[in-house]
């Protein structure tokens, strides 16, 4: 019986070789039927198949969707379920089918009503670059009752403009929506030999980091946001959601986060209707730039997403790039157009060939040979062809079919006048002038693919700009923006920290993603992450949440090494090992810390030091200078303080800073400060502010925190602030339509709040501003041969005056005019004049 058991199952008609078999057949039946579209007209079968059934059914009336899946259950296989769904996702895209009725929206994730209640037809985009009858290839039906076809002749990359997502057996594809007129642009570049870049553009709208891409192969990653404003100090507004992101489920998002503690916020409220309007009231002390950068970190304001071409060519599966599809639908939609100007030129052909025949028939009344008495139909036929043949040389074709007989002889025969004739000769030379036209077109193919793309663009293109800004993210980082959600214990005796010891001592409040740097009395140092308890040694002296990269935190610590001597040491800790113990004193188990301090700008103590009164040393008390220690690396041993004994170290006199003050730069990309030198360098930092002029007409004085947010588009001046300094700032006046010049002094103290120096007109905008205290403006009037320059002293022209005041008149607006600052001012003259040659 085992015997047999194995017998069949070896068989390749047995269990295993069936089940092998119908596995591949299945695989390969749902990666090439259902889930992978094919390049040649970027559809998958059952879309391919209701757009058939809709060209049968079209009449340029709206159909009833209900039967639009009626007819298309005759060509697709898979019951009316899928049908529907795959017609509702086409017509959401507005592109190939114009909809009525409620059809759900994308971005709330509404689901459009039934298909009774909805109505559909093709929309004249989709009639003139995916059908024509002439160029199709037909097969027949799952059922054999009808053709359908291969593949639609799609004249248009509509993959790319649709986007595809599928999961078939072992493969999957992600083939991110584009741009409808980018993807034309990219067409007729490709055609003229140029060089193009395609990037995601999506109906949601939102900013999206295309940096790593990738052209859309596999690999890639973009990362979509939508976008937060800041409605007032306490209220942010949100009026988009990323690609594949909903309404709900955005506003679940932050909920969650809320309730994690990761963001804290006071009320969350959704008025979306016609437009997404998502509203966030801010807790209380909780800085607005903070929590748009968690919303991001921390919700599905910020979603990354990983394209996958994958397409069907030639009935295999296969992973291209965005370009590549790109190319291989412009290649695909130039030999379609060649196609169909070969068949038109075939057809023109042959009625050139039939007028011409008619005119002869007529002209040399050859007609009459059906007057004639012959005796029969094929006399009077062979009679009409004998007619014909001095005339053979004036045709294109060498002999005359008896086709073209029998239709000349069902022509009625009535009195012919010269008209007629002339009739016929005019539509020979207009036949004539088609054919040239199609020859000329074949052989300037491309210039007619050009031409055909840009008549696309100008039919369709209106209304189809890009949604989605491509817009290159900063990178935030989760540890400065997390909110403190949590509270830290310690038991310092037994050497426990974490979340979970409750009944021991309070330290801070931290957040669940924060790392935290500990120091025991026995000059061990550990950075673990926040948990519910985590041990570290006995006898903790220091807690922290440690920040990595920190150059400025300094440590001061004296130790003694166990054997004889006391040293002491600076140092930072910059970078380390998660979980790893680092002996920061002397290997020595006797070791031990006599003095530690945490300071976070370098500050250097003085400490006294007092010996054991037994120890043989003259002095029994020093005092001891941090500032004449070097800052070291962590591991350095030290400088030696005494070989003596010592019975205690306490702080005499607290430190100053020993740093330089902190270098700031302004990342003109980002908008935002940073010590990492990345942009505009605005200078040495300690206690000082920053001073911002944007072109809106505010002024803004600011700190140095590192996570605020600083519209970067709209800068027009910003460098440290000093307030003896006097700032001149030219602006276009709307109302009197001149350029305004006004001179003044920062008179406000309040941090992070814009004040209003110019006249109030949306229209008014800051061209230049400075800070010099000469300022001389190079000003260039006209165009072409009439341009005119000049130099103007502004502290000569206008006084200092209030920073609410008007200003004074500078010059009469033009659109020629070009500011900018003279950087190297000549010496003053008492009368500058305006426009000096």
């Amino acid at each position: 019986m085992a015997d047999s058991i194995e017998q069949i199952n070896s068989n390749e008609n047995g269990v295993q070789g069936q089940y092998k078999n119908w596995f591949l057949d299945y695989a390969s039946y749902v990666i090439l039927e259902r889930a992978v579209p094919a390049v040649e007209d970027g559809l998958k079968p059952v879309q391919r198949r209701i757009l058939h059934a809709m060209k049968e059914m079209d009449d340029g009336r709206f159909n009833k969707v209900a039967n639009i899946i009626g007819q298309a259950m005759q060509y697709h296989p898979h019951g009316d379920a899928s049908i529907g769904d795959a017609l509702v996702n086409m017509g959401q895209k507005d592109l190939l089918i114009d909809t009525q009725g409620n059809w759900g929206d994308i971005r709330t994730g509404d689901d459009a009503a039934a298909p009774r209640y909805i109505e559909a037809r093709l929309s004249k985009f989709a009639l003139e670059v995916a059908f024509n009858a002439k160029t199709t290839e037909w097969q027949l039906s799952y059922d054999g009752r009808k053709n359908e076809p291969v593949t639609l002749p799609m004249k248009f990359p509509l993959l790319l403009a649709h986007g595809a997502d599928g999961i078939a057996v072992g493969l999957s594809t992600k083939i991110l929506p584009h741009n409808f007129c980018e993807l034309i642009d990219a067409s007729i570049k490709y055609l003229k030999g140029r060089k193009f870049e395609l990037y995601p553009d999506f109906q949601t709208g939102g900013q999206v980091d295309v940096s790593n891409y990738n052209d859309g192969k596999r690999g890639g990653k973009i990362k979509v946001r939508c976008l937060i404003e800041e409605l007032d100090k306490k209220s942010l507004i949100i009026r988009d959601v990323p690609f594949g992101v909903t309404v709900a489920q955005l506003c679940e998002s932050i909920t969650k986060a809320n309730d994690a503690g990761k963001i804290k916020i006071k009320k969350l409220t959704e008025y979306t209707g016609k437009n997404v309007e998502i509203q966030i009231d801010l807790a209380p002390g909780i800085s607005s730039d903070i929590t748009i950068d968690a919303l991001y970190a921390f919700t599905d304001c910020e979603v990354s997403i990983s394209p996958n071409a994958c397409i069907i060519e030639g009935q295999k599966p296969k992973f291209v790039t965005a370009s590549e599809l790109l190319k291989t639908s412009t290649d695909l939609t130039k030999n379609l157009l060649q196609r169909e100007l070969q068949i038109k030129l075939s057809e023109l052909e042959d009625k050139w060939h039939y007028t011409s025949l008619e005119k002869i028939f007529f002209e040399e009344k050859i007609y009459q040979e059906l007057e004639k008495k012959h005796e029969t139909w094929e006399k009077v036929l062979v009679a009409i062809e004998e007619a014909f043949s001095p005339f053979i040389k004036k045709l294109k074709r060498k002999a005359i079919t008896r086709e073209d007989i029998l239709k000349l002889t069902e022509k009625p025969v009535r009195r012919i006048y010269r008209l007629d004739i002339d009739e016929l000769n005019e539509q020979i030379k207009g036949i004539e002038a088609d054919i040239a036209q199609v020859n000329y077109d074949l052989e300037h193919l491309v210039e007619f693919a050009i031409a055909y793309y840009e008549n696309l663009l100008k039919k369709y293109g209106k209304g189809k700009e890009r949604k989605t800004e491509i817009k290159v993210f900063d990178t935030i980082k989760v540890q400065q923006v997390a909110i403190a959600n949590t509270k830290l214990y310690v038991n310092r005796d037994e050497g426990f920290v974490g979340t979970g010891l409750k009944k021991d001592e309070y330290l801070f409040d931290c957040s669940d993603i924060d790392d935290i740097i500990v120091f025991t009395k026995r000059g061990v140092m550990k950075v673990v992450k926040v948990g519910d308890k985590a041990f570290i040694g006995k006898d903790i002296i220091y807690v922290a949440i440690f920040k990595k990269n920190d150059e400025r935190t300094t440590y001061n610590m004296i130790y003694f090494d166990g054997k004889e001597k006391t040293y002491a040491k600076r140092f930072n800790v910059t970078g380390i090992t998660r979980d790893k113990e680092y002996i920061l004193s002397n290997e020595n188990e006797k070791s031990k810390v006599h003095y530690f301090t945490a300071n976070a700008n370098g500050e250097a103590e003085v400490v006294k030091i007092t010996l054991s009164p037994n120890c043989t040393a003259r002095n029994k008390e020093l005092d001891y200078y941090f500032e004449e220690l070097e800052i070291k690396g962590r591991s350095s041993q030290g400088n030696i303080v005494t070989k003596y004994p010592v019975k205690s170290v306490k702080l005499k006199e607290a430190g100053r800073s020993t740093l330089a003050g902190r270098k700031i730069w302004f990342d003109t990309q980002f908008g935002r400060l940073n010590t990492e030198e990345k942009g505009k360098y605005l200078g040495m930092f300690e206690d000082d502010k920053i001073l911002i002029i944007y072109s809106d007409g505010n002024y803004e004085i600011t700190d140095t925190e590192l996570t605020q947010r600083i519209e970067a588009d709209k800068v027009v001046l910003i460098e440290k602030f000093n307030p003896e300094k006097i700032v001149t700032a030219v602006y276009y006046d709307a109302d009197k339509v001149q350029f305004t010049v006004k001179r003044f002094k920062i008179e406000t103290s309040t941090l992070k709040t814009k004040f209003l120096f110019i006249k109030e007109n949306e229209k008014n905008k800051v061209e230049v501003a400075t800070t010099d205290d000469e300022p001389i403006l190079s000003v260039q009037q006209g165009t072409g041969t009439q341009i005119r320059k000049g130099k103007l002293k502004l502290a000569k022209i206008t006084e200092v005056m209030g920073w609410k005041a008007v200003g004074a008149k500078l010059l009469d607006y033009s659109k020629s005019v070009k500011m900018e600052w003279d950087e190297k001012p000549k010496e003053e003259n008492n009368q500058p004049e305006l426009f000096e040659e």
